[in-house]
């Protein structure tokens, strides 16, 4: 799975790694690195990454080159899985340039800051581009008081977690 920041103006991906921003996306859009230079292993099996790169002053147009398609191209074929990153769809218009050349593209949305409206405004700007939202995944959800209910004499509250089978 290759794991790509296309936020190249804020994104920070690099972090969840202890990586550096430099020597990423950006840089190798302009030519001043090559793919190997690029992609970055993790200490995860099967998990490489992709940081954002030194921030442009045209990060727009940088993902509407050629070479952007390009390289889209080659870590498909490189990798089962390739997740991408983009800065919020209504602040700028790089998630639906990014879009357009996703086989599925998922909403991510923030539990009480991402107001219904702002969410209907954003799936509407990425449509009118062309790119169809193939679903939303809600984050940050808090537990509150309202999510504990109470069945017969017990009470509790729903929990995942994913544990490692290893021992």
């Amino acid at each position: 799975m290759l794991l790509i920041d296309a936020d190249l103006r804020k994104g920070h991906i690099h972090h969840s790694f202890a990586g550096q921003s430099e020597g990423g996306l950006s840089d190798y859009l302009v030519g001043d690195i090559t793919l190997r230079q690029l992609i970055r292993q993790t200490e995860q099996d099967g998990l490489d990454y992709v940081a954002r790169g030194t921030a442009p002053p045209n990060p727009s147009e940088l993902l509407m080159t050629q070479r952007f398609n390009q390289f889209l191209e080659q870590v498909g074929e490189q990798y089962d899985l390739v997740i991408i990153d983009t800065p919020p769809a209504l602040a700028v218009t790089d998630a639906a340039i990014v879009g357009k050349h996703m086989g599925a593209t998922l909403m991510i949305t923030r539990f009480r800051e991402n107001n219904p409206k702002e969410i209907e405004r954003a799936l509407q700007q990425l449509e009118s581009a062309g790119v169809v939202v193939k679903g939303c995944i809600l984050n940050a959800i808090e537990r509150s008081a309202s999510s504990y209910y109470g069945y017969g004499y017990g009470y509790g509250y729903y929990h995942y977690a994913y544990k490692s089978d290893d021992k």
